[in-house]
């Protein structure tokens, strides 16, 4: 019969068995940590629409011409689509309505796509999205928020398609002339 193992050393082999199991643990943790690092960086890099509006010059806020630019220095944004949103118009209960972007103009005829630095023009129909009786209330376009949703091919992953929100636009009559702004929160 083998002689009992002293209590302390069961301590010592239980207490190594503990810090081997920690390590591992926090071991794991870290590689976790690295590769959602890793992750999250690569996605930085990823390129993404800029937005803004013409000034009004005459005619109603909801015809402006708006602008797209691809900011990013090393990515295209390939075949790009656009939507404009009707978020909410405060007070009037017409839900947030997605609209295909219209008049999509890009440098290159035919190419739906932006290369770096590069920018498109676009407009929005919220007029005939909207309709009467509320086409007819002046303040409407005070009342309304918009925002533009954009689908383009992930870098070097042509079979995954990127979805991007912009930021909300209101729009700011007190800059001459008046304007699509981004919304402050």
């Amino acid at each position: 019969m083998a002689a009992p193992v002293p209590l302390d050393r069961q301590l010592m082999v239980f207490a190594r068995e503990g810090a081997h199991a920690f390590r591992q643990i926090f071991l794991a943790v870290v590689v976790i940590a690295a590769i959602v690092g890793i992750a999250l960086g690569i996605w930085s890099f990823r390129p993404t629409p800029a937005y803004s509006s013409e000034g009004l010059v005459t005619g109603s806020p909801f015809d402006l011409t708006f602008k797209v630019e691809n900011e990013s220095p090393w990515f295209d944004l390939a075949n790009l689509r656009l939507s404009c949103i009707v978020d909410h118009i405060r007070a009037s209960g017409l839900p947030p309505t997605r609209v295909e972007a219209k008049d999509v103009r890009f440098p290159s005829p035919g190419v739906p796509t932006l290369r770096p630095g590069e920018s498109a023009t676009f407009t929005c129909p919220f007029r005939a999205l909207i309709g009467h009786p509320i086409n007819e209330d002046p303040d409407i376009v005070r009342r309304s928020e918009i925002y533009f949703h954009a689908e383009y091919d992930a870098p070097f992953l042509g079979a995954f398609r990127i979805a991007y929100d912009s930021a909300h636009f209101f729009f700011d009559t007190r800059s001459i002339p008046p304007r699509w702004v981004v919304a402050r929160p």
